[in-house]
């Protein structure tokens, strides 16, 4: 089951369902310290006991966290030896960044760019239609 969530999570167009399902996995504040802790730490990642330090969280309370986000996508682990090392699924992420951000300004991105200006969000993470660089010349 989980094998097919990541599947859809990966190789399709994201629906608001998985978009409600990712926040509401989100909506804990371990939760999201934890994912901020780990896009932090990019391809690195983290095993659960360093997670569990930088965080000041109990280990058992920590666990819980990371398999309900492994289970949503937000996450993947990879066993290593007796541990397990946890990563962001960056590319879901900004899969989610792109879900919300898609249909800015009613489809016309030339209106965003102002926006984009003002926004304290790194060009190379938001979308391309924000881009100040890309804005049209009339």
């Amino acid at each position: 089951m989980v094998a097919i969530i990541q599947y859809f999570l990966y190789h399709c167009k994201m629906e608001k369902l998985t978009a409600t399902q990712l926040f509401e996995s989100l909506s804990s504040g371990i939760r999201l310290d934890i994912y901020r802790l780990l896009v932090k730490r990019g391809l690195e990642g983290m095993v659960s006991g360093q997670i569990a330090s930088a965080l000041n969280l109990p280990p058992n309370n920590t666990s819980f966290h990371l398999k309900a986000m492994t289970q949503a996508g937000l996450l993947s682990v990879e066993q290593e030896g007796r541990f397990q090392r946890y990563r962001a699924n960056i590319s879901l992420m900004l899969d989610l960044i792109t879900y919300l951000t898609e249909e800015c300004c009613a489809g016309h991105p030339e209106q965003c760019v102002s926006l984009r200006v003002a926004s304290p969000c790194s060009v190379s993470i938001c979308s391309p239609c924000l881009d100040p660089e890309t804005e049209p010349t009339s």
